[in-house]
């Protein structure tokens, strides 16, 4: 059974606010990475396909942005390109430089992991908006799996040189994909309502899919799993320089309606 906004507590309105606005940092980050392939990748139709799933990625971020507007929250263009980095939240693995080809096809597979599994638990929301826009994205979401899944096979698979740089990749990424599971504050208790997925359980899935893709379909070592992380709200030094190459326009003509 789903509920709608006016069954949520003021509790549960602030939890879920912070929830999407992480959800919707991360989307907005690993867009922009991939979005500095456009032009750049190693052939035309892949060209293409990545730059469609970072459209897809920003499109995820405006249906968060905009149910957290919905909620009481800012406007979606406010949240996206007038928080600079010490407010922005969204995980390291995604603001790490583009690197090699294997390095974004590898971090794109884990991020798309984790948000085909937490959108797919999402649908089953007991808060009717979210379930809604989960469904919508999932569909897209399946379709960036199966692409990275298939191109992490072929880089670790190739020649010894891509099965270097693959691992390599991984060995880099591993560490970092585990802030994906840190719950927000009040979490815990959206989860126990039924208003947002396990995220326990959405990680012990994770863990199973990706360790046999990567281990037995591709034959590459997981790294070590670090004991803990550092939150959300510490980033590396590469998140400022993407946010002021992504916010430029949006600041240098802050009274324009279209850019």
């Amino acid at each position: 059974m789903t509920t709608g906004t006016q069954a949520l507590t003021d509790t549960q309105t602030q939890a879920l606010l912070l929830k999407l606005t992480v959800l919707a940092d991360d989307e907005i980050v690993v867009a922009h990475r991939n979005g500095e392939w456009t032009g750049h990748a190693p052939i035309l139709e892949e060209d293409i396909a990545l730059a469609n799933i970072a459209q897809d990625e920003l499109g995820h971020a405006g249906l968060y942005l905009t149910l957290a507007q919905n909620l009481g929250g800012s406007d979606p263009d406010q949240v996206a390109f007038w928080r600079g980095p010490d407010d922005y939240l969204n995980t390291r693995l995604v603001e790490l430089p583009k690197g090699d080809w294997a390095f974004t096809m590898i971090r794109q597979f884990l991020y798309d992991t984790y948000e085909a599994l937490w959108l797919e638990a999402a649908t089953r929301s007991t808060y009717a908006p979210l379930a809604e826009i989960a469904a919508k994205a999932a569909r897209e979401e399946k379709f960036h799996l199966q692409h990275t899944a298939l191109w992490a096979e072929r880089l670790a698979l190739g020649t010894p040189e891509s099965e270097r740089r693959t691992q390599a990749a991984l060995t880099e990424l591993w560490p970092h994909a585990a802030q994906l599971f840190q719950p927000t504050h009040g979490e815990a208790e959206l989860t126990a309502a039924g208003i947002l997925p396990d995220l326990n359980a959405v990680h012990v899935r994770w863990t199973d899919l990706v360790t046999r893709h990567l281990t037995e379909k591709c034959g590459l070592t997981l790294p070590a799993t670090p004991d803990a992380q550092p939150g959300r709200d510490t980033h590396t030094e590469h998140l400022a320089p993407l946010l002021e190459e992504m916010q430029s326009v949006a600041r240098e003509y802050p009274t324009a309606e279209v850019w």
